[in-house]
């Protein structure tokens, strides 16, 4: 995947003759980097970055996000004609071959998926070794991790054949998994995945159906659902798909490196903020209390967080957010939740941070985690498999993003760097010698 030259950047040690040139690189779109392998070869020294925040540590050709415009691409593709044309299944094909399917490809993709939705029958025994009420996004850590044992048969990442079959898997069975542990933990008989449906139907059919009534499809929750697949399918180089590339660099398998992007998508930084959001609201408490959080929020000695609002790489609205507003809308009318309380202050919340200047000056706009948590809760799924939720939409990204590096010739094993603090080198003393 090869960049454009843009120049180049010169860098001169302050103190010494030793100066080094560094190539300036350029992608399709966005700002030009820096290439600085060489700089600690010829210099001496190392970059410092905490958190990664201003460095490329790869190139990819799936998601560019430009946060000060609003813009998020699957693949040059806006994430709003996405949401308004295609579906779930499509832009994950999208996100894994580069390019939008035709009619053959979509059929031959979309059997290729629903083949693998089914889990191997001894994987129920293994829902059974955990608690009743442990947190769904540990049961998806375990059983996820868990896939290299029961399909170990296909591992081979040198085999281009053998990485569309996992991917294949992992697209297929993760929202089983999900949905069997929302079941196992409320006691709910586990119901198997059907392939008539589409693919977010399917999931909210495993979620919500029992085997002793027939179980009725929603339009409009279905196509909500799909819609928050789309818009969590993939998101750049962020916390979770870092570390499903950090340990793919190893050249472990991809069951592996997914449940290592689950374990960083549980983080309440990262994938729990929707959870955090309906969380917050709950201590609000009703809507006559929201005046004096907000003056909280204000306040500068205040630690009182704001949840839902504004986000670390969108300095404008989230493009997502957009969206998925008018989605939360057509949920709450499609199901008439008119008097839920903390829907009500959901919806003053947005109200105020549209209207007040303190929130519209430091952009500090409803993201899309703001909307998805109150979707989620009108469509009665508990907040603790909000992430959850989140977790099967992001997979496809993961394994796309997976996919892109294992087929990456620059590729190397990933080994940040540091700067060491610690003692300066010092002696041994005896153990009697100590004071």
């Amino acid at each position: 995947m090869p960049t454009t030259p843009k120049g180049s950047l010169t860098v001169t040690l302050d103190g010494t003759n030793r100066t080094t040139t560094l190539p300036l690189l350029g992608g399709t779109i966005g700002p030009e980097v820096a290439d600085i392998r060489r700089l600690y070869s010829d210099l001496g020294v190392f970059t410092y970055d905490i958190g990664y925040g201003g460095t490329a540590a790869t190139e990819s050709r799936i998601t560019y996000i430009d946060g000060d415009e609003g813009i998020l691409l699957y693949r040059g593709y806006p994430i709003e004609q996405l949401a308004e044309n295609s579906n779930f299944l499509e832009v994950s094909y999208l996100l894994l071959y580069g390019e939008l399917p035709n009619a053959a490809q979509m059929a031959e993709f979309t059997h290729g998926v629903t083949n693998h939705t089914m889990l191997h029958e001894q994987i129920r025994r293994f829902f059974e070794g955990f608690r009743r009420d442990a947190h769904p996004m540990a049961v998806m850590c375990g059983v996820v991790g868990a896939l290299s044992a029961f399909y170990h048969e296909n591992l081979d990442t040198s085999d281009p054949r053998q990485r569309e079959i996992a991917a294949f898997r992992l697209i297929a069975k993760v929202p089983t998994i999900a949905a069997w542990a929302y079941k196992y933990r409320v006691g709910q008989p586990l119901m198997y995945p059907r392939n008539d449906l589409g693919y977010a139907e399917n999931f909210l059919y495993m979620l919500n159906a029992v085997p002793t009534e027939p179980w009725k499809s929603n339009p409009v929750l279905s196509k909500a659902m799909d819609l928050i697949m789309i818009l969590h399918a993939d998101h750049e180089q962020n916390a979770s798909t870092s570390t499903v590339r950090l340990i793919g660099s190893t050249g472990a398998n991809p069951y592996a490196a997914v449940a290592g992007g689950i374990a960083a998508l549980w983080g309440p930084a990262h994938g729990g903020a929707n959870e955090a959001v309906l969380k917050m609201l709950a201590e609000i408490g009703t809507p006559e209390n929201i005046p004096d959080f907000i003056a909280q929020v204000k306040d500068k000695g205040s630690h009182t967080k704001l949840m839902g609002f504004g986000h670390r790489v969108y300095k404008n609205f989230d493009p997502r957010a957009k969206i998925m507003k008018e989605t939360c809308h057509a949920v709450l009318a499609e199901l008439g939740i008119k008097n839920d309380p903390t829907l009500a202050m959901a919806m003053e919340m947005e109200r105020i941070a549209l209207e007040d200047d303190y929130f519209v000056s430091r952009k500090l706009y409803p993201n899309v985690d703001f909307y998805s948590g109150i979707i989620l809760k009108a469509m009665g799924i508990p907040t603790e498999m909000f992430t959850v939720l989140f977790a099967v939409a992001r997979t496809v990204g993961w394994v796309s993003q997976w996919k892109e590096m294992i087929e990456d010739p620059a590729q190397r094993i990933g080994r940040p760097r540091q700067i060491y603090t610690g003692e300066a080198p010092r002696d041994y003393a005896p153990l009697d010698t100590r004071g």
